[in-house]
């Protein structure tokens, strides 16, 4: 298979494998839509639960206060009767403190069952708030697991064309070749690119002179040393000097930029030492005046 044959049948097989990864990521990713909006109806029924099991520990409570609040009543109500029927001092004492006692209870269960009966009121409400939601939340939720179904069911679809195309694409590719070319695509999207003025287009770095010709030549599939893409070479036409060497990337000058630094803090180094080393001699000159005024 001629190379140029190759070149056209890779640039069709990427825009197959790009869209067909790009469905697969899709279908992998699609449930995850979802999550938020179930974690959100679980976390509303788990509430509805628990007020749930308030409500009915609160309406015990209050079916108890309020039997407890009929005996507390009947007690009073037949001590009261009693009344007229008392012969003597001590059971008119007696009787009284019973209907004093039944009153007070009275009172004290009618203010608890006030409290709890609002409470149970107020769990009621909360609890049909708290149902709606959930009703809202799982008719939001059952619409949108029809329109992910929906669209999973064109994904596949599609899928299955590509993956025929495919099929139709890759008889007679180098099976290694192929093989870095789909991990390529998985990885950058685009596994075969052109070099224009001796610059690849997928990463933008200046190739190897000797290496830009050898793709120019297009006698064999060379892979971009930086990138790792399938490279072709492209022509480009006379004034559209395009600004690649601008934006291009190179690791050419920095030795020299490097060296340059070294030879001037070399420099540097020498001047300092040239002007400590006349500082001494003058200083070994004062030395010798000295001596000799001391002599004289």
């Amino acid at each position: 298979m001629e190379t140029i044959e190759i070149f056209d049948r890779l640039k069709s097989l990427q825009v197959i494998l790009g869209r067909k990864y790009e469905l697969e990521s899709k279908i992998e990713e699609a449930p995850k839509q979802l999550s938020s909006q179930d974690e959100l109806l679980a976390r509303m029924k788990k509430e509805y639960i628990e007020k749930n099991k308030s409500y009915e520990e609160v309406k015990e409570r209050v079916t108890h206060l309020k039997d407890e609040l009929d005996e507390t009543i009947k007690t009073r109500e037949d001590g009261e009767k009693n009344m007229d029927n008392i012969t003597t001092h001590r059971e008119y004492e007696a009787l009284d403190k019973l209907i004093s006692e039944a009153s007070e209870r009275e009172a004290e269960i009618r203010k608890l069952l006030q409290k709890e009966e609002k409470d149970l009121s107020e769990l009621n409400e909360s609890m049909k708030g708290i149902e709606m939601m959930i009703n809202s939340q799982e008719a939001d939720l059952n619409t949108s697991k029809a329109s992910l179904d929906a669209q999973m069911a064109s994904y596949k679809s599609e899928l299955e064309e590509l993956n025929a195309k495919e099929a139709e694409a890759v008889p007679g590719l180098d099976q290694e070749i192929l093989f870095k070319f789909q991990r390529i695509i998985q990885r950058n999207s685009d596994g075969i690119v052109s070099v224009r003025n001796g610059v690849c287009s997928g990463c933008h770095m200046i190739l190897p002179a000797q290496f830009a010709n050898e793709v120019r030549e297009g006698d064999s599939i060379l892979f971009c040393p930086y990138c790792s893409r399938i490279l072709f070479y492209e022509e480009v036409a006379e004034g559209e000097q395009e600004s690649y060497f601008n934006d291009a990337g190179s690791l050419s000058g920095l030795d020299d930029d490097l060296g340059d630094e070294e030879y001037d803090e070399d420099e540097e180094y020498d001047e300092d030492s040239d002007s400590s080393d006349e500082m001494s001699d003058e200083r070994d000159d004062d030395d010798l005046d000295d001596s000799d005024d001391s002599d004289d």
